[in-house]
């Protein structure tokens, strides 16, 4: 990191809400890498596997708007602090009572979601923090707490064959206890925290173009990334016959290969512009998605195409949120809450598509091919808005790039 960014904002609180942030998508993803064996206990169809792996990527979705308001309401910390006790208690309670059916595993997926809901209290948090030229680092730093995906399908199938997946529920509370101690201790509220919003600035946003678009922009990024990481797990079992353990290694180098390039998306934002640096994005990630569609290639081959496209995803993430504060600065945390929830519900359309359409066909073609139309789609939309995004810039923000 350059000295210049150390001191711009708060260490201690970026640091905080990426480790917040970090383990809280461990956690949101949590029944992806166990979805193998969940499926074999409960009797579970193709369909109903993905829908598992998709409720919780739907309700982080919706519940990143909830908290997007009470970042506005209560301020993030405390914000935080009350997600993190729900879920660390939720997580508890499944694992005393332990879960038999398909309705308490999708109830169980609806608690996980407020784990994938800290995405819109850690961004904003952090973004109070930094100024304009280093909203691309920041956010993409506090963004690479989405890195928690990574230890999930690293190591949560090796402890899932080894304790029972159920008993996986209760190992998890432990890290999740030792954060929230941390947030507690280290995590402030800027000073720059906008003031309390009202419903007509809700409104207010909800009727601008721009608002739309960087929804839009990230339900196919983010969106990607998380349908993936979801059911990447499922995907490698199915298609090349491999075990949980070595799928959830597939798995977890795809993800790392997303989480580790985020900071790099934010950071070839900010020098380049993020609305140039999407139009490469979503064009690689659409070729890459169209030549895995068919499913011809070998395991080796599909891991390195599928890395490749969670590494592009990846930056798509951290260049959209480069783009939010430019745009919406004083609606930073409602706009990460609307974005966020959009990102959330492009995952769980990726997932639960995915799985009924192997259902329903026997091949993952169809579901690819759509989603690699809608990142055809994201390339012509950001193609569209980038001239006049770069003629709106004035005042504080022409020492950033759009």
């Amino acid at each position: 990191m350059k000295p210049a960014f150390l001191k711009a904002g708060h260490l201690p609180t970026l640091v905080a809400c990426f480790l917040y942030f970090d383990l809280s998508f461990m956690v949101w993803v949590l029944l992806g890498p166990m979805a193998v064996l969940i499926a074999h206990d409960l009797n579970l169809s193709a369909g109903q596997k993905g829908l598992v792996v998709a409720t919780p990527v739907l309700a982080g979705a919706l519940l990143r708007v909830i908290n997007g308001i009470l970042v506005g309401q209560l301020q993030p910390r405390l914000t935080g602090l009350i997600m993190q006790a729900i879920v660390i208690l939720g997580l508890g309670l499944a694992w005393f009572t332990g879960i038999h059916s398909f309705t308490q595993i999708l109830l169980l997926g609806l608690v996980l979601g407020v784990a994938g809901a800290s995405f819109a209290i850690a961004l904003p948090m952090v973004s109070y923090w930094y100024p304009p030229e280093h909203q691309g680092m920041a956010l993409g730093l506090a963004g690479a707490g989405n890195s928690g995906t990574v230890l999930a399908a690293l190591f949560v199938p090796t402890l899932a064959v080894a304790f029972g997946w159920i008993n996986v529920l209760g190992l998890a509370t432990l890290p999740l206890l030792a954060v929230f101690i941390l947030f507690a201790s280290m995590a402030r509220n800027s000073p720059n925290c906008p003031p309390r919003k009202t419903g007509a600035d809700y409104v207010r946003i909800l009727k601008s173009p721009d608002a739309w678009w960087l929804m839009f922009f990230y339900s196919v990024s983010f969106g990607g990334f998380v349908g993936l990481s979801s059911f990447l797990p499922i995907y490698f079992h199915d298609q090349f016959g491999l075990s949980p353990v070595i799928a959830g290694y597939f798995s977890a180098a795809c993800v790392f290969a997303g989480s580790f390039a985020r900071p790099f998306g934010g950071a070839l934002a900010d020098r380049i512009g993020g609305t140039r640096a999407l139009t490469y994005i979503y064009a690689t990630v659409a070729t890459l998605l169209l030549l895995v569609s068919p499913g011809h290639f070998s395991a080796p081959l599909t891991l390195g195409l599928f890395i490749i496209s969670m590494a592009t995803l990846g930056m798509g993430n951290g260049a959209v949120f480069q783009l939010v504060p430019q745009r919406f600065g004083s609606d930073v945390g409602l706009m990460t809450g609307l974005v966020g929830m959009t990102g959330g519900v492009g995952g769980f359309y990726l997932a639960a598509s995915l799985g009924y359409v192997q259902q329903f066909t026997g091949s993952y073609m169809a579901g690819f091919v759509v989603f690699a139309l809608l990142a055809l789609a994201a390339f012509a939309g950001i193609t569209s808005v980038r001239i006049r995004w770069r003629k709106d810039i004035s005042g504080d923000l022409a020492t950033a790039r759009i």
